[in-house]
């Protein structure tokens, strides 16, 4: 039995690094988004029968961006220095994985009112030859997710 192309598009699994991470109308490069997950806490109740267990609030929405670091200003560190007493600009953002000319979003996970609440630097080593990576952790509201 064989297999075309567009079986193998619509039956296997999307792979992993065809995605695009947008901020409003700006789309910037990143090798890794994690945090992407959607859950709620666990209420126990216990009675004289034993325990009970219920969904309750959702859990909080952590996001991590990490990207190479390049020769020029950092737009994340202008963004969390941004923040003074609660005065922050909060950002949707996309992340879309796409088909394989990433002109079409095949799943869009929606980061809703997100900010930055760390940056952390690259880890320096004198006896590496590894690219530095810096990421971005940020909090949101909620997440979304649409399959198109």
């Amino acid at each position: 039995m064989a297999t075309t192309k567009a079986d193998i598009a619509a039956e296997y699994p999307i792979p992993v690094y065809r995605f695009v991470v947008s901020f409003g109308e700006e789309s910037i490069p990143f090798s890794e988004v994690s945090g992407l997950d959607i859950g709620v806490e666990t209420i126990t109740y216990k009675d004289g029968y034993g325990k009970k267990h219920m969904p309750g609030q959702p859990t909080d929405v952590n996001i991590t961006l990490k990207r190479g670091l390049v020769k020029q200003k950092s737009q994340f560190y202008d963004w969390i220095s941004s923040i003074s007493l609660n005065l922050v600009d909060k950002k949707d953002i996309t992340i879309s994985l796409t088909n394989e000319d990433r002109s079409q979003p095949i799943v869009t996970w929606k980061v809703i009112n997100a900010f930055p609440k760390k940056l952390t630097a690259p880890s320096i080593n004198g006896g590496s030859n590894e690219a530095s990576v810096e990421a971005l952790e940020m909090m949101a509201d909620d997440i979304k997710i649409e399959f198109h």
